[in-house]
């Protein structure tokens, strides 16, 4: 067997096959796995800031807070080795029973579940807090990726791929969105994604969007907090006096909004922001407004730069570059987990989408979050060891 290395971030073992055929199998991305690090470096960084008044509210201290938040990310380290040693095939088999034992967890939340700025989202067991929607997303996106992959020789059937699809998907996402409609709705949206990467007919496809889109503002108008959220975002859009927004729903995106302004091309420095003090939650829902005040416009840009470094390290250098349909179609799963919630996390921060509360991946303040994405990052880093340079061709190219 022989070592040797490329200048695409991996190092490959050489090897002859029984056959007479060499191929050249790759470790785990080394890109990847430094942008993951990276990420957590960032977040250490930024919690540690935004954690002052909170700990205040808490009755305890900053560096309490974020030794708490330095386990957190250690444990999230450690899921992602452990994971990049497991095969995904393994991991694909067992999602299912996760996917299932999930909804158990869903239904117990509702039952009895913590309230947390008026919804219910986390149970308590033994003094620790865990999100079930968090296990839920990043199971069902893998048990879909084994699903459509078994299924390719009749992908284009209804009765045996679109209706399975969505009872997994429409089971999953209800249970989310009775308490979390924005991780619901951004969770609809990456399984429709792999649908659509699984080579489903469109007119499937767009039957499951109209399916969705009925579901969810069924959902809105139900719900007068989540009305409120809407309402609140047309707002902004049409520029409501400022006056208005202070007292009422646009409060969280405007202090979001001044604290961005606020931080400029370089930033207040470390430690120094002032609208930790006025943002609900600096540590988990707006971190990037703090990191975007203390290092400004660099800063903010360095964060969004590492997660576009994941997405076409994840898409185009793993998903698209193995033949194993369950390879690229999990590679898929795991690079949208990680990405979007970091998108989907500063876009609301500059305004663009309406307050959701979803964390910013490795960097906000919450186990649940670091816990399952460290997890994914870890079945995306074991999958990229799956690429040969003479293998068949790419399943997303074929």
């Amino acid at each position: 067997m022989l070592y040797t290395s490329s200048g695409s971030g991996s190092v490959h073992r050489t090897f002859v096959s029984s056959h007479g055929t060499t191929q050249e199998r790759t470790s785990s991305d080394r890109i990847l796995f430094s942008a993951f690090v990276l990420l957590m470096f960032f977040g250490l960084m930024a919690v540690f800031s935004a954690v002052g008044f909170f700990a205040e509210s808490k009755g305890t201290t900053a560096s309490a807070l974020f030794g708490n938040h330095a386990l957190k990310l250690f444990l999230g380290f450690i899921a992602m080795i452990v994971m990049s040693k497991i095969h995904y095939r393994m991991t694909l088999k067992l999602s299912k029973l996760g996917l299932i034992l999930s909804w158990v967890l869903l239904i117990a939340v509702m039952m009895t579940g913590d309230t947390v700025f008026g919804a219910k989202r986390s149970l308590s067991v033994a003094g620790f807090s865990f999100q079930p929607s968090s296990l839920a997303a990043s199971t069902l996106l893998l048990t879909l990726s084994g699903l459509i992959a078994a299924k390719q020789e009749y992908v284009k059937d209804f009765a045996r791929t679109f209706v399975p699809a969505m009872i997994w998907i429409g089971i999953t996402c209800f249970l989310i969105a009775l308490e979390d409609f924005s991780t619901a709705g951004l969770l609809f949206g990456m399984s429709c994604a792999l649908l659509f990467a699984g080579r489903v007919p469109f007119r499937t496809l767009a039957l499951v969007l109209v399916l969705g889109g009925v579901g969810g503002y069924g959902l809105v108008t139900s719900s007068a907090e989540r009305t409120s959220r809407v309402e609140q975002f047309v707002g902004n859009i049409v520029q409501l006096p400022s006056q208005e927004l202070e007292g009422g729903e646009g409060y969280q995106a405007q202090q979001a909004q001044i604290a961005i302004a606020q931080g400029g091309l370089t930033g207040v420095g470390p430690g120094k922001s002032t609208q930790r003090n006025f943002l609900p939650a600096p540590y988990n829902d707006f971190l990037f407004a703090i990191v975007a005040e203390e290092y400004g416009l660099i800063g903010a840009l360095v964060v969004i730069g590492l997660l576009t470094v994941i997405l076409l390290r994840g898409v185009l250098g793993v998903a698209m570059g193995v033949a194993d349909p369950d390879a690229a179609l999990a590679a898929l799963a795991c690079t949208l987990f990680i990405v979007l919630y970091g998108y989907v996390h500063a876009a609301v921060s500059v305004g663009l989408f309406p307050v959701t509360g979803l964390p910013m991946p490795f960097m906000s303040y919450g186990g649940s979050s670091i816990l399952f994405t460290g997890a994914m990052a870890g079945i995306l880093l074991n999958i990229s060891k799956s690429l040969y340079k003479d293998q068949d061709k790419p399943f997303f190219i074929g």
